[in-house]
C-alpha cells in the first residue's frame, strides 16, 4: 500500500467515531475513513491527530497504533 494513503487513511480513523473497543468491521472502518475524509479533508484529520497527541499523548499512541493496524487489514488486497 503507498505510505502516503495509509497515513491519510489512519489519520481519518484515528479521527472517526469508530472504536476500537467497538471490534469494527473492515466495512465500518472503510466506511469511516471516507466518511471523515470527505467531511474534514486530509488537512483536518491531520490536526485532529495533532491536536489528540497535543492533549492526550499517553492514549494517542495506542489509537494511532490500533488506526494503522486497523486500516491495514481492511483495505489489504
Amino acid at each position: 500500500m503507498n505510505a502516503v494513503i495509509d497515513d491519510v487513511r489512519s489519520e481519518a480513523l484515528f479521527a472517526s467515531y469508530v472504536q476500537r473497543s467497538q471490534e469494527p468491521t473492515p466495512e465500518v472502518i472503510r466506511t469511516a475513513v471516507s466518511t471523515m475524509v470527505d467531511q474534514l479533508g486530509e488537512s483536518g484529520c491531520a490536526e485532529i491527530v495533532a491536536q489528540e497527541y497535543g492533549e492526550h499523548p499517553d492514549c494517542a499512541i495506542g489509537r494511532m497504533a490500533w488506526a494503522r493496524d486497523a486500516v491495514r487489514l481492511a483495505f489489504a488486497g
